[in-house]
């Protein structure tokens, strides 16, 4: 059984697509139907005629992902999508041949049974990560025993300690050189590492709060220990009197939250007076809570482990020092391939 990244698209534009419909999907849009084509030659030689301006090396690249996608992934292999929308990663077993589906608007996909929707980034080793990081659309993700501690995080369960406690140069070497890694993804994944290892608990309440200030809002913290379902009170204006008057619950687990928790939230909401409530759960959030906060746009916002670096990377300048210390990091500027 071999484990499989493959991404839905480049912002994610088909995440929805693929979890709602139950398949994972590639784009290239001007390919045909592809089910007729048996052999890599073959679509070698439909691919070189497609995309005849294009580079050799990116064609050569190009039909080994899909050829991957038609033919080398098999029935009962697992099927890897890293999440754009939250910071999370869906696995699933495929169940299906690959097929062309001209009611989705010509997609090529193969159908998948999601055992795990809402898995958070962080229960995965940085090696791991750097796999899912690979800044291709499909490839095979199989170093380091990467099915099997892949397997491990699926049931809940500890990783291997010599994975757990490899270096950072040992888990860079276990990218397969065809896979070139996201480096924006690879290090928002160090970043959301360190903030994992330095603010748990109450102190990942108190990194929450020190956003909000830096975003203009004047707050009070609960203190450690039970808290009533409310950990930060925030208002706008000089005191804090103005709207918006927000209600901020900080979950630290990394275990996603459940609808119980927003329902929750919601409640202390209203007996607080607040007109809106913002949702931090570090380990991501079940289904069934996005399903709900849909419902709720315009009363509740969900933060997950993303959101938050976001928040992080739009503040950072305009935070306290004592955090800067505990979280240094440096703006840089990258080339990016088209490619």
């Amino acid at each position: 059984m071999a484990v499989w990244l493959v991404r839905a698209g480049r912002t994610g534009q088909d995440e929805n697509l693929a979890l709602d419909n139950d398949l994972v999907t590639i784009e290239w849009e001007n390919l045909p139907d592809l089910s007729a084509i048996n052999t890599r030659e073959a679509l070698e030689k439909l691919m070189g005629e497609i995309y005849s301006t294009e580079k050799p090396a990116t064609v050569k690249n190009w039909v080994g992902q899909v050829w991957a996608f038609r033919d080398r992934i098999q029935k009962g292999d697992l099927a890897v999508l890293p999440l754009k929308s939250r910071s999370a990663i869906a696995i699933g077993k495929v169940a299906g041949d690959y097929q062309y589906r001209s009611d989705l608007g010509g997609r090529h996909v193969r159908e998948v049974e999601w055992i795990r929707r809402d898995i958070p980034r962080s229960s995965f080793d940085q090696d791991i990560l750097y796999s899912f990081g690979a800044f291709m659309t499909v490839c095979q993700i199989q170093r380091n025993r990467a099915e099997e501690r892949i397997h491990a995080v699926i049931e809940g369960k500890k990783l291997p300690r010599e994975s757990a406690e490899a270096t950072e140069e040992e888990a860079a070497a276990a990218i397969d050189v065809a896979a070139t890694p996201d480096l924006e993804e690879v290090a928002r994944d160090q970043i959301v590492e360190i903030i994992g290892q330095r603010f748990r608990g109450h102190a990942l309440a108190n990194l929450v709060t020190a956003l909000l200030n830096a975003d203009g809002y004047q707050t009070e913290t609960s203190p450690p220990g039970p808290d009533g379902g409310m950990d930060i009170i925030a208002g706008r204006g000089p005191l804090g009197f103005e709207v918006p008057r927000l209600l901020v619950q900080v979950k630290s687990s990394d275990q996603p939250v459940d609808v119980k928790v927003l329902r929750e939230l919601q409640g202390v909401i209203k007996n607080f007076g607040a007109q809106q409530g913002l949702l931090v759960a570090w380990g991501g959030f079940r289904q069934s809570v996005l399903v709900e906060a849909r419902r709720l746009f315009f009363e509740i916002r969900l933060w997950d482990a993303g959101n938050l670096v976001d928040a992080l990377l739009e503040n950072y300048d305009r935070l306290p020092e004592s955090i800067q210390a505990e979280l240094p990091l440096k703006r840089i500027w990258i080339s990016v391939s088209a490619d």
